[in-house]
């Protein structure tokens, strides 16, 4: 489905980054990270980290319906994790999925969440998707927005005030990418 990857980042690793499909093993690194974003950013609305059965669970609804589920890792270390899913599950949006990214907090700033962004538009294309979608919590969440800016994600609305998180009214950021031939051919 998926080859191995190798991208050498700036920083002082020489180790390579590697970015491939989730696995099992990886769920507990996910659930850490996942719930570190929950407990400390507004990249996400949940408010109460999800199990690590969860976490599974939700892993498993993306792959059983062939959409990608992805992680970074370096020397056997889980950085972060990428998926996609249906953007609403009518089917007339089968076409269209939302991507998420989470990276853990000592990754930040290495260009990893653009390499995960970049392999993840690349696998949805394959699975079909003509449109990627980022609903981005908060709006002053600067480095998601230009995480995806950087990816060739373009700004299409903010829905001001529509999450409470941390005592405060959040924005959510919309933007979208066409991948592949977008709504310039039938998809069937």
């Amino acid at each position: 489905m998926h080859s191995r990857l190798h991208l050498f980042l700036k920083t002082t690793s020489t180790v390579p980054l590697n970015i491939r499909p989730s696995r099992d093993e990886d769920v507990a690194a996910m659930t850490a990270i996942y719930a570190h974003h929950v407990l400390h950013g507004t990249g996400t609305f949940e408010t109460d980290p999800p199990s690590e059965t969860d976490m599974a669970a939700r892993r498993a609804d993306v792959l059983s319906k062939a959409l990608p589920h992805l992680i970074a890792e370096r020397d056997g270390t889980v950085l972060g994790f990428a998926y996609c899913n249906w953007f609403k599950p009518r089917p007339a949006y089968r076409y269209s999925a939302e991507d998420s990214i989470y990276l853990a907090d000592a990754a930040r700033g290495q260009g990893i969440g653009a390499l995960l962004l970049a392999e993840l538009s690349k696998a949805a294309e394959a699975a079909g998707v003509r449109k990627l979608i980022a609903v981005i919590g908060d709006s002053a969440n600067a480095g998601s927005v230009g995480v995806h800016r950087s990816q060739g994600f373009e700004h299409i609305g903010v829905m001001k005030d529509v999450g409470w998180k941390f005592g405060e009214w959040r924005d959510v950021v919309l933007m979208d990418k066409v991948l592949g031939a977008g709504s310039t051919t039938s998809p069937e």
